[in-house]
């Protein structure tokens, strides 16, 4: 099974019961807290990638750093431990963010351009958006100089790529595989 479906998997499972204990805003802020934390944090990223370092003494770091989150939030450190999926913490707490704002009919448009967005770009962005979803968005524009122009939108799991660098990427493979 590939990281990312397994990943899903948990945060289906986590999603389910915090339903069940109606929790699902609680939850969301542990999984938005987490992936802030290890985002800011090479030093933790490492550490939950470490296979050097025993599970339990990893669940004993999280438990210390994220002291106020949620039982449910708790259990899912102790269960990734327990299963040696410690490292898919950071997957599984953005998947949960993306499963609950689907719930809640709001999706997020992650937009990468070589460049900032101007304010009348991203309102025509966010409309064709909110019409292709039928759902309420937000947009996060991410800047990435390497993809030269163009743009890349990715909506859950569905990307659409029209950069510049995937442009000539696929006319170096057309090139290459003709000759």
């Amino acid at each position: 099974m590939s990281e990312s479906r397994a990943a899903l998997r948990y945060a289906k499972a986590t999603l389910n019961l915090a339903i069940e204990q109606k929790i699902t805003d609680s939850v969301d802020e542990d999984m938005r807290s987490i992936v802030q934390t290890i985002s800011d944090s090479d030093e933790l990223k490492e550490m939950l990638q470490s296979p050097i370092l025993e599970g339990s003494s990893k669940n004993e770091v999280l438990k210390a750093i994220f002291k106020n989150v949620n039982d449910l939030t708790r259990e899912l450190f102790s269960l990734l431990v327990s299963k040696k999926r410690i490292a898919l913490l950071n997957e599984v707490s953005k998947k949960y963010i993306t499963l609950n704002d689907n719930l809640k009919g709001e999706n997020v448009a992650l937009v990468t351009t070589a460049v900032p967005l101007t304010p009348s770009l991203e309102k025509k962005i966010l409309s064709q958006v909110e019409k292709i979803t039928s759902n309420k968005v937000t947009l996060e524009n991410t800047i990435d100089t390497s993809i030269i122009g163009g743009f890349i939108l990715r909506i859950g799991d569905l990307q659409y790529n029209a950069s510049i660098s995937n442009k000539l990427n696929n006319l170096k493979r057309e090139f290459t595989s003709s000759i």
